[in-house]
């Protein structure tokens, strides 16, 4: 993409923000109808025309005017037309002053309140896709605001932002979003406040106080009884004024702050609003209908403790405050009363930081797409597959360690213990039952278990070697380089991503690895291995004078081997003590671990070897895709 655009359509006002490709700095507000901030309003002329933004309001001629519909959209089916033709005539207004060029490589980021769904976004997003914009992503407004504040140099919040959590209150002409925002990812929180709260009350109450006021007064609410769009017209120059007070209202509080309206109704009216000390005040503590009687004040600070109330994590350690409300000093005080944990900061133009931060998402986006490209051509090399393969006969080493100790006391000692109550035969029998009960175990959810430390240990070199590999990916693209590290997995600190070692290696899928150890430990313990383990334990129990004469005349071996054929008495089997078949155990498991790594030069079996390096190679690829799906470029 050459270009991203973001389009903060409100329901009051309306930006446009544009920011092109590897440009680091702060995007272009646009210009719509000579206006950075214009107003969201359109009328059709008698000749099909459509005129917007300001001009909508008054111009002569017109046979439909309408304003203030993007508050409606979610309750009133009309609204989607009007949006639908508001959006074709601003983006006929971007071709033709050049602002967009047909058929550039471009996209458009489009703004909507946090509580709308998933459903809601994709009609939206529709409207505009159908009237010809470039490719376009719905995203909250809410996190936008977020995204501007973290790039905004003047706040100088930085990168830490993505490790504390954040409240958005984002406060438009209708409505007030809340969004609540941890390591990066965004919660929607719905409100009372969220729906009906906006500024526009303030500009309603400071509207009617100047009609009240007006020696015109009778004249002008008969206008207002049968033009809506007058009316509202004269709401948005009730805004504009309440905003210059309450941006300097030490400045105003001493000096004369007011505007005048012509209301070209039939006969020209001039209206008179001005701002005072007192209005200021009337306006946010009056009860207002729209309200339910209550007043401005009381509706915000009571959907702030509901939004307290609802956030189940940590409280934030920041709130952000944005549109055109947030420069009022009154809400920052409710919102530092409401959560004292927070600092609580105001952009610069507040007005200005939704667009911005829609033309920073798509930046953003496009780097995770290349970041996300990267990580595929990884995955796609020989590289994890070569690493892995390196440290193949560490891992056998690993996993021997851990289990050869546990499958002689839970197969070979119980087999043992059959064999001295009677319930199995002979010695030589002990071997197949031997065979099967090593199998089994080394089936078992507690030998998977046994190995989850072990295989995070001998994990760790490969994660390190891996990021020579994956650290550079992370920077070119400012990603954190834990995003794509396989060594925080097995930490004990506090990562953003925490996952246990059997996640990242699925257990039940390491076959082969398994089915290896099995087929040598039978081989080193099977197949006369019985006999090993207890030969020189039953020689001292049978020690005797016949036994002793019988060994020196015949030899050891056939007596072994009869002995091991023999269905010897229960009572003689109990003379081998459990004592001595553990302690035989303890010094047969060093000699199984030494005749095992000595297997493993001599007799390695490639085949098993080659599946083993796979499959754990495709785990720890697919744990890459999945750590690369979830990542998210951060926002400063």
């Amino acid at each position: 993409m050459d270009r991203y655009f973001g389009f903060d359509l409100g329901d009051a006002e309306s930006s446009i923000a544009r920011l092109n490709r590897n440009d680091k700095g702060t995007p272009e507000i646009l210009a719509v109808r000579e206006a950075k901030s214009f107003i969201t309003a359109y009328a059709r002329l008698k000749t099909g025309e459509i005129v917007i933004g300001e001009s909508a309001c008054w111009t002569p001629g017109a046979v439909e005017r309408k304003l203030r519909f993007k508050s409606t959209y979610l309750t009133n089916p009309d609204s989607q037309a009007d949006i639908r033709t508001f959006a074709a005539a601003v983006l006929g207004e971007l071709y033709r002053t050049g602002d967009l060029i047909k058929n550039e490589d471009c996209c458009f980021y489009i703004g909507c309140p946090a509580g709308w769904g998933k459903n809601d976004r994709e009609h939206y997003r529709e409207i505009f896709e159908r009237v010809g914009y470039p490719p376009l992503k719905i995203i909250s407004e809410s996190r936008a605001a977020l995204i501007s504040a973290c790039q905004s140099k003047h706040l100088q919040v930085g990168y830490d932002i993505l490790s504390k959590p954040v409240l958005v209150v984002d406060m438009g002409s209708s409505t007030t979003d809340f969004a609540y925002i941890t390591n990066g990812k965004e919660v929607e929180l719905q409100t009372a406040g969220e729906v009906f709260l906006g500024g526009g009350i303030m500009d309603e109450i400071l509207l009617q106080s100047a009609v009240e006021a007006s020696p015109h007064r009778k004249r002008i609410e008969d206008v207002f009884s049968v033009s809506q769009p007058w009316k509202n017209y004269c709401e948005f120059t009730a805004r504009r004024l309440k905003e210059k007070y309450f941006s300097d209202e030490e400045y105003w509080k001493s000096h004369r702050c007011s505007e005048s309206v012509v209301i070209s109704y039939k006969t020209p009216v001039r209206l008179k609003i001005t701002m005072s000390p007192e209005l200021a005040e009337k306006m946010v503590e009056q009860p207002a209908a729209r309200l339910n009687g209550k007043s401005f004040h009381a509706v915000f600070t009571e959907s702030l403790q509901q939004v307290r109330e609802k956030i189940n994590g940590d409280m934030p350690e920041l709130l952000f405050l944005t549109g055109g409300v947030s420069k009022l000093p009154a809400v920052r005080a409710w919102c530092e009363e409401a959560f004292p944990e927070a600092v609580v900061i105001t952009g610069a133009e507040p007005e200005f930081s939704v667009s911005r931060g829609l033309a920073w998402s798509g930046s953003i986006d496009e780097e995770l797409r290349q970041f996300k490209k990267e990580v595929r051509e990884l995955i796609e090399s020989s590289a994890v597959q070569d690493i892995v393969k390196e440290h193949i006969d560490d891992f056998y080493h690993t996993a021997v360690d851990a289990l050869v100790g546990p499958v002689l006391e839970h197969a070979a000692l119980p087999a043992f213990e059959r064999w001295r109550s009677g319930e199995i035969k002979r010695l030589e029998d002990i071997d197949n039952e031997m065979q099967k009960d090593i199998a089994e175990y080394l089936h078992s959810d507690e030998a998977r278990e046994l190995l989850v430390r072990p295989i995070s240990d001998w994990l760790k070199p490969v994660a390190a070697e891996l990021e020579k590999y994956t650290v550079p990916i992370c920077m070119r693209h400012n990603v954190p380089y834990t995003a794509l590290s396989l060594s925080s997995y097995f930490s004990y600190s506090d990562v953003d991503i925490h996952v246990d070692a059997k996640d990242v290696l699925a257990m039940e899928e390491i076959t082969w690895m398994i089915n290896g150890i099995i087929s040598l430990l039978v081989g080193l313990l099977c197949g006369g291995g019985g006999a090993a383990i207890v030969a020189n334990g039953i020689s001292g129990v049978l020690a005797g004078i016949v036994i002793s004469l019988v060994v020196l005349l015949v030899g050891k071996e056939p007596v072994q081997a009869a002995i091991m054929h023999a269905d010897i008495p229960v009572s003689v089997r109990k003379l081998v003590r459990e004592s001595y078949v553990k302690s035989r155990l303890q010094k047969v498991s060093s000699e199984v671990k030494a005749n095992f790594y000595e297997k493993l030069e001599t007799e390695k079996n490639d085949e098993i070897s080659e599946h083993l390096a796979d499959d754990i190679s495709h785990q720890i690829e697919a744990c890459l895709t999945k750590m690369a799906e979830v990542v998210e470029i951060p926002l400063g």
